[in-house]
C-alpha cells in the first residue's frame, strides 16, 4: 500500500468513524426511517471494519454494504475539488478534496 492510499484510508476512517474530514449526507429514504433506526444505521456505519478485497479492492475505505437496523445499507465516500464541481486532482490532500460519504440504502444505488 502506498503513502498516499495510507492518507486517503485514514481520512475516510476518519470521516466514517467521528464525521471528521468531510460531509456526511444521508440520502431521503435515510431520513424517511424513525429516529433511533437512524442512530443504529450511523454507529453501524461508524464501527465497521469489515473491510476485505470484496468490498475494498483498493485499501481506501471508501464503500461498503452493511445490515443495521433491520435494513441493507451501504455507504460510500467521493472524492471532489474544494469547489465541488469536480473530482479531486489528490484526495490524500484535505487541502485539495472536499470529501462526502452518503449513506444510504442500498436499494437507493
Amino acid at each position: 500500500m502506498t503513502k498516499k492510499t495510507e492518507r486517503i484510508r485514514a481520512l475516510n476512517d476518519a470521516l466514517r468513524t467521528i464525521g471528521n474530514t468531510g460531509r456526511v449526507m444521508l440520502t431521503r429514504s435515510i431520513l424517511a426511517l424513525p429516529s433511533n433506526q437512524i442512530d443504529e444505521i450511523l454507529t453501524a456505519v461508524a464501527n465497521f471494519t469489515d473491510f476485505n478485497a470484496d468490498n475494498d479492492p483498493y485499501g481506501e475505505h471508501d464503500c461498503a454494504l452493511l445490515t443495521a437496523a433491520g435494513q441493507k445499507i451501504m455507504f460510500k465516500i467521493d472524492y471532489y475539488d474544494p469547489t465541488m464541481t469536480c473530482g479531486s486532482e489528490d484526495p490524500s490532500d484535505p487541502s485539495k478534496t472536499a470529501r462526502v460519504m452518503t449513506i444510504m440504502l442500498a436499494s437507493d444505488y
